[in-house]
């Protein structure tokens, strides 16, 4: 079984099981998540389409730890300008494990 939830802007194809980063959630580790934006719940040929959410549906999950990603690094220049300037930048996540799916 798996779905497709909402979540921080974006959406994901989870099944139970799956480990997923998501953006900061304030949460504590080992504590559990309802995520209640399902937009599409499947089994095999079963597929049920939310408008825009499916009625019911509802997946669960543990918080399995925080951290922040890859340094992505910005840089804008100017050829011939004297202009050079040089950022970085590391997005917080939450990684949670997907423990239950009902729809």
């Amino acid at each position: 079984m798996y779905a497709i939830i909402a979540t921080g802007g974006k959406q994901y194809r989870v099944a139970e099981g799956d480990l997923l980063r998501i953006e900061k959630l304030e949460a504590d580790v080992g504590s559990d998540i309802d995520f209640d934006q399902v937009l599409l719940v499947g089994e095999g040929d079963d597929v049920r389409i939310g408008a825009p959410l499916v009625e019911g549906g509802k997946v669960t999950a543990t918080v399995d730890h925080h951290g922040r990603g890859d340094k992505v690094r910005i840089i804008k220049f100017r050829r011939r300008k004297h202009h050079r300037k040089q950022m970085g930048h590391r997005q917080y996540y939450t990684a949670v494990r997907i423990t239950g799916i009902a729809g």
